[in-house]
């Protein structure tokens, strides 16, 4: 079936008001790109302000034969709203960007997809209040509806888990645009979301899916009260399995919000950042602004002067938590607790500086889209149980020095982020950096004077060849392993590695939602 674009866009237009329905080449270009991959352009994006008459443009859109990609705020890297060719109309959710309700009473907050983590951070810290799992590195630019479709997580997560663990309900709209809620939210009656799983749980099967089932519009959290006090510890580890060990045994006993694990590769570009004067004031600023108190505030100067500028020690793996809680004694039993697991793995204490600031300016902009000197980056993630993080870590490794040769000779480096996820889940990720052509979407993200600091690179193509063979031998090693991974996209194997009986059920659930396969397809493999 062919789509009959001038009459699609004049409906969409007549629908969502002129302004709402972009045409234009660089519109097309920016949309048609995430940061790792840039693939055919959507035959128009949408951008509605309200979604009062999105469910009719949905409809419009699926009736013509085109196919409907959602997009939130489009940092990802595995082909997540990547269109198909001369057939798919991108809606751009960012204009739906408000926070609708905050119940201090029921402890709920409603907001629309568009809303960035940071927006929710902001709103709620004067109220006392924050989401248990509040946001992911991304968070200034990243979305809710993003977040959820794509299993984001890292801030609280090693307590609270991933951002969908924490969502109570959603509204979505569905390929023939039928709208409908999920959990409390899909009484009859008029009730508050705070309960998720009325009968079975509706609202799971809207989260991670990459908008194969449906347009979230508008989603439900719970929320928790700002925790009273909070510390910080860091430890440097002489190998990458010890630091490991080490994270899982904090993780698997509830000692932090967050432990994650950096090789010195990982936040080489955050140190050099910190080189100037004026960073190196902004960054003593924000160490103060957690600090409770003036013997805290001391304590907190000391131990970034102690550090300096080499906040990681040279070729050292280091780990960085968060301990909170709404008694100091118990903080400080917990950072003492994680200190003698990490010292039962050979750490050694150094100056909290990384997890302090991180804290202290959870979502810093989205400059760290690219990496030092212009450099482009692309991850890969996988979560396995604790007892298999070992073999794990060692196995990619492996499949990393098998590849020596060629990442010196094209520049490739590799670095590794390793964080808790719960008590039970460990996860892994391993980030390739590179230089080569940006793509629209770095060039729209990166603040200008930045940009202009770096030389426009040429396309690498030896390089981006060898970087798309590390991602499909990492991918296909953590299928053999029994890997899960978020952000799934149309990069990680899915269907492919699914047992017969739940993908039968997964394949007839999109059959009902969507017959004729116009809701983002190929997202997942579906």
């Amino acid at each position: 079936m062919s789509v009959d674009v001038p009459a699609l866009v004049a409906r969409l237009r007549q629908l969502l008001g002129a302004t709402a329905v972009l045409t234009d080449a660089r519109s097309l270009q920016l949309m048609a790109s995430d940061l790792y991959a840039s693939g055919p352009l959507p035959l128009a994006v949408i951008r509605p302000v309200d979604d009062t008459a999105l469910d009719a443009a949905v409809a419009a859109i699926t009736a013509s034969g085109a196919s409907v990609v959602p997009r939130g705020g489009g940092l990802s890297y595995t082909g997540g709203y990547a269109c198909e060719p001369e057939r798919s109309v991108v809606i751009d959710l960012s204009a739906l960007d408000r926070i609708e309700h905050i119940s201090v009473e029921d402890m709920y907050v409603v907001a629309q997809a568009g809303v960035t983590w940071k927006q929710l951070y902001d709103a709620l810290s004067p109220l006392g209040l924050r989401l248990p799992y509040f946001g992911t590195f991304s968070g200034a630019g990243a979305s809710i509806g993003g977040g959820l479709s794509h299993g984001a997580l890292f801030f609280g997560s090693a307590r609270y888990g991933s951002a969908a663990d924490n969502l109570l309900g959603l509204e979505v709209i569905t390929a023939d645009g039928t709208r409908l809620r999920t959990g409390q939210w899909a009484l009859k009656a008029d009730a508050e979301p705070v309960f998720r799983n009325f009968g079975p749980d509706t609202t799971g099967l809207f989260t991670h899916d990459g908008g194969a089932f449906g347009i979230k519009i508008r989603a439900a959290f719970r929320l928790i009260p700002l925790p009273a006090h909070t510390g910080f510890a860091s430890f440097a580890f002489a190998d990458f399995a010890a630091a490991g060990k080490a994270l899982s045994a904090i993780a698997r006993v509830g000692l932090a919000e967050e432990v994650y694990v950096l090789d010195a590769g990982a936040v080489a570009a955050n140190v050099e950042r910190e080189r100037s004067a004026s960073a190196a004031w902004r960054a003593l600023r924000l160490v103060l602004g957690t600090a409770r108190g003036i013997g805290g505030k001391l304590k907190a100067t000391a131990g970034l002067i102690a550090a300096g500028r080499r906040v990681i020690p040279d070729n050292a793996f280091t780990l960085h938590l968060v301990a909170a809680g709404n008694c100091r004694e118990a903080v400080e039993h917990d950072l003492a607790h994680a200190q003698a697991l990490a010292s039962a793995q050979g750490g050694s204490r150094i100056a909290a500086t990384v997890p302090r600031m991180a804290r202290a300016d959870p979502f810093p902009g989205l400059n760290a889209v690219l990496g030092a000197n212009g450099s482009r980056w692309a991850a890969l993630n996988v979560k396995v149980a604790h007892s298999r993080a070992a073999g794990l870590i060692a196995a990619h490794q492996r499949l990393i020095e098998g590849h020596h040769a060629a990442l010196q000779a094209h520049g490739v480096r590799v670095t590794y982020l390793c964080s808790a996820l719960c008590s039970y889940s460990f996860s892994f990720e391993a980030v390739f950096h590179w230089h080569d052509a940006w793509h629209p979407l770095h060039e729209a993200k990166v603040d200008a004077a930045l940009l202009a600091s770096f030389a426009v690179p040429e396309a690498n193509l030896p390089a981006r060849a060898l970087v798309a063979r590390l991602r499909e031998e990492t991918c296909a090693l953590f299928a053999a392993l029994g890997g899960a991974s978020n952000q799934i996209g149309r990069t990680y194997p899915f269907v492919e590695v699914l047992d017969e009986a739940p993908l039968a059920l997964l394949r007839g659930i999109k059959q009902q939602l969507d017959p004729k396969a116009r809701m983002n397809p190929g997202v997942l493999g579906l």
